[in-house]
């Protein structure tokens, strides 16, 4: 299965090509590119969100990365790009990836950006596979913020098992948040997923208590932006609600995410950054003011899951369901050194 549309392409040889961008600002309205052919450019929208998603980001800055080697001054330009956003851990990580290489040849850095990104395509496919058999038919499945085909460049991280369960003819419904404020499941999340042929719902927000209390939900799958080594999980702003809620009503909670998006650096999540980003986008998010001039108004755009509210971890290397720093190194193959 295909994703619904190209979200980033390299267009070019090293020496002089660039990169394109979908930008998602424009989405559902219009289907529209920008063209980065400087790392500020590249910087900018990762944070205006034409690019978001932590893979998607990742794989964004790889080739970022490129660019700043042609500009010249490759080291300075990849640490100032790192900076465009805080929580997504995928952004530091293919730029410390890119930067490990010890060269700015554009010619191995685009060798090692193309890897990345084939690199995602393969951990969407392989996240897919571990998880669509959690999808059974007839049933309905909620997700929140957008963690699919346009938050990768594969077929999405929490929309992966949903892709294959609807590519081998499993019959199931999505309810997708809309997640406000800037309404990532209404515009992106349920327009890539229409497109698919996927039966889709959208809901408010604060619609998701009754809608799972009505028995019409069987389970939940989002995604993540950083997973601490303990399995605390950050996505977007509304996931906890959605955790503390499963655990109420006994409906299995799953976060779907590829090994990239582990860091091991942080042994908790409390030790994740939150970003806190522009109160206009909650009072002026889409048109006229929705709040009075001069009232504040808070705007974290993540939280933070705790492990012990998650049924299970979707993983490219299979699905985590005992959830600790020792089994998490262990599922992906990584070495128990720093335990």
């Amino acid at each position: 299965m295909q994703p619904p549309v190209n979200t980033i392409e390299w267009i070019g040889e090293a020496d002089d090509g660039h990169l394109r961008l979908l930008d998602q600002t424009k989405l559902p309205g219009a289907v529209t590119y920008l063209d980065c052919r400087d790392v500020e450019t590249v910087r900018e929208a990762i944070k205006r969100l034409s690019v978001r998603g932590a893979p998607a980001i990742g794989v964004a800055a790889g080739y970022g990365c490129v660019i700043a080697a042609q500009q010249g001054d490759f080291l300075t330009l990849a640490d100032h790009l790192a900076s465009a956003r805080p929580t997504a851990v995928n952004l530091i990580w293919a730029v410390t990836r890119m930067k490990a290489l010890g060269s700015d040849d554009p010619g191995a850095l685009l060798a090692e950006a193309r890897a990345i990104h084939d690199e995602d395509i393969a951990m969407c496919r392989a996240i897919g596979e571990h998880g669509a058999a959690l999808i059974e038919p007839n049933t309905g499945v909620l997700t929140h913020c957008n963690a699919g085909a346009l938050a990768t460049s594969g077929i999405g991280t929490a929309t992966a098992p949903m892709y294959i369960a609807h590519e081998r003819g499993v019959p199931f419904r999505v309810f997708a948040d809309e997640t406000r404020p800037l309404l990532q499941g209404a515009r992106l999340t349920a327009w890539e997923l229409n497109r698919a042929g996927i039966d889709v719902t959208v809901l408010c927000d604060n619609a998701a208590a009754t809608i799972l209390r009505s028995g019409q939900v069987q389970c939940i799958i989002t995604g993540a932006d950083r997973i601490a080594a303990n399995g605390d999980a950050a996505n977007k702003i509304g996931t906890y609600n959605l955790a503390v809620l499963a655990k109420h009503h006994a409906i299995p909670f799953y976060v779907a995410a590829p090994t990239s998006t582990f860091d091991f650096d942080l042994p908790g999540g409390n030790a994740i950054p939150i970003e806190q980003r522009d109160p206009m986008e909650v009072t002026h998010g889409f048109g006229p003011p929705t709040a009075p001039d001069g009232v504040a108004a808070a705007n974290p755009a993540f939280d933070v899951t705790p492990a012990e509210l998650i049924t299970a971890l979707i993983t490219d290397r299979g699905l985590i369901r005992q959830i600790n720093t020792e089994q998490i190194r262990q599922a992906l193959g990584l070495s128990p050194q720093a335990l």
